[in-house]
């Protein structure tokens, strides 16, 4: 499909173009590397619930409920093909399906508490100068 002379990936996009280049850089950085592991719309929050405990996907289908079960799931595969959550299927009936941190999850327990924290600190304060901006 793609002439090899021209070095295309195989999405389509050349190795020697600003996005291959930029995403080679962004990938090299360790705190990007960490933040794109745990980034996600509801990545953090299913590492919590997960703390300390193994959870059905019922479970944290019913905790949280407001999103879509495709989400979800999307969300639960990406922690597991990034080794932060280990999956176990049971052959049951009904089918049961566990969800576990793995132990490079457990190891950022300390850091996603401090940054809970640090946004339960930073949320006030950012709600107090919003509130004094509308009072002026």
């Amino acid at each position: 499909m793609y002439d090899t002379n021209k070095h295309v990936s195989m999405a389509g996009r050349k190795e020697s173009s600003t996005y291959s280049r930029n995403e080679k850089s962004i990938i090299e950085c360790d705190l990007t590397y960490a933040i794109n592991k745990i980034g996600g719309r509801w990545k953090l929050q299913l590492l919590s619930s997960l703390k300390n405990k193994k959870r059905r996907f019922s479970e944290l289908k019913k905790e949280y409920s407001f999103i879509t079960e495709r989400m979800l799931t999307l969300q639960l595969r990406a922690l597991e093909q990034d080794g932060l959550v280990k999956r176990t299927v049971y052959a049951e009936v009904p089918p049961r399906t566990e969800y576990e941190l793995t132990e490079m999850a457990v190891a950022l327990e300390p850091l996603l508490d401090e940054l809970s924290d640090w946004g339960k600190k930073h949320r006030s304060v950012t709600v107090i100068a919003d509130n004094h901006t509308l009072n002026v």
